[in-house]
C-alpha cells in the first residue's frame, strides 16, 4: 500500500475521546490525554505516545488518538502528549525552542500527573514510542542525559524503560540530504535573520539529532516500513549505524510491503508488531 493510501487510512478513523486530560503548561497545545488500560488488575505499564506530522501545525494529537485506544485496549496505560508545532509560515515544521520545550516540560511532568489520571500506571515501566517527527521527539526525549549540560532540556536521569520508534526522523544528515517529510528538518532547524544562522543552525543539529545523541543506555528498536517514501528506511539504518560507531545496539525491524503509516493504523497488521515491540520492553 502506498504512503498516500495508508495516510487515508490513518487519518480516516474516527478520533477516540480520551479518559482524562490534563494541562503540563498554560498553552492551549501543553496537554496531555489519558487512556485508561482495558482488563485485568494491578499495575501495568505506562506507554508515552507522541505523534507524528512533520512537526507542522495542521497535525496534531487527534489522528493518533485510535493507536492510543489501541494500545489502551492490549492493557498498556497510555499518556499521549500535545506540543507546540508550527511556526509563523505556513506549514513550517517545529517551533524552536518550543517543540522541545514541551515535550520535555510534558515528560517531567508526568510522575504527577499520571497517579491521579492513571492509578494502574507503573512509571517504572515507562515505554516511550512516537511515530515520524515524533518518533525523532521519542528518540531525542530518552536522549536528554547525553545533550550538553548548557542545554537547557538536558536531564542526568533517564527515567524510560525503552524506546520503540516508528518510522523516525532519526538521522538529520540523511534526512535532509533525502528531503524527509518535505524537507521537515531543514524547516526545523533553520534560525532566521540571524547574522551567525549556518553556526546556529549546526548547534541546533547537534542538540536535537538522535543520531549525534548517542549511546543513550535505553534499550531502543526501530520499526519501520520498506516501502516507506516518507521517511525511507535509510534513514532507520543510519542510526542503527552511528549507535553502532558508539557501542550502541538498535533493534531495527524492516516490515514488507509496510509504507509510512500502517505502523500506527489499528487496522493494519504493522500495527499489531508495534505492539509486540513495546510489550517486548515494557514486561
Amino acid at each position: 500500500m502506498s504512503d498516500d493510501a495508508e495516510a487515508d487510512s490513518v487519518l480516516g478513523h474516527p478520533a477516540v475521546a480520551p479518559d482524562a486530560t490534563a494541562a503540563y503548561g498554560d498553552h492551549p497545545d501543553q496537554t496531555v490525554d489519558f487512556y485508561a488500560p482495558h482488563g485485568g488488575e494491578g499495575p501495568v505499564p505506562l506507554v508515552v505516545v507522541l505523534h507524528g506530522g512533520s512537526w507542522r501545525q495542521r497535525y496534531d494529537r487527534r489522528h493518533m488518538s485510535p493507536f492510543a485506544a489501541f494500545l489502551a485496549r492490549r492493557g498498556f496505560a497510555v499518556a499521549s502528549v500535545e506540543y507546540r508545532r508550527g511556526g509563523a509560515a505556513e506549514g513550517s515544521a517545529g517551533r524552536w525552542p518550543d517543540t522541545l520545550d514541551d515535550v520535555a516540560a510534558a515528560l517531567d511532568a508526568l510522575p504527577e500527573l499520571v497517579p491521579s489520571a492513571l492509578p494502574r500506571a507503573d512509571l517504572r515501566r515507562t515505554v516511550l514510542t512516537g511515530h515520524s517527527a515524533g518518533g525523532h521527539l521519542a528518540l531525542w526525549a530518552a536522549a536528554r542525559h547525553v545533550l550538553p549540560p548548557e542545554a537547557p532540556w538536558h536531564r542526568s536521569t533517564p527515567p524510560f524503560r525503552g524506546v520503540v520508534a516508528l518510522s523516525p526522523l532519526a538521522h538529520f544528515g540523511l534526512a535532509r540530504e533525502l528531503g524527509a517529510c518535505e524537507g521537515a528538518v531543514d524547516q526545523f532547524l533553520a534560525v532566521p535573520d540571524a547574522p551567525a544562522a549556518a553556526g546556529a543552525s549546526a548547534v541546533r543539529a547537534e542538540w536535537a539529532d538522535p543520531s549525534a545523541l548517542l549511546p543513550t543506555g535505553i534499550a531502543t528498536t526501530v520499526v519501520q516500513g520498506r516501502a516507506d517514501t516518507t521517511v525511507p528506511p535509510q534513514i532507520a539504518d543510519a542510526y542503527a549505524d552511528a549507535a553502532a560507531k558508539e557501542g550502541e545496539l538498535v533493534g531495527v525491524t524492516l516490515l514488507d510491503g509496510v509504507g509510512h503509516f500502517a505502523p500506527v493504523d489499528p487496522a493494519a497488521d504493522a500495527c499489531a508488531v508495534v505492539v509486540a515491540e513495546i510489550e517486548q520492553l515494557a514486561w
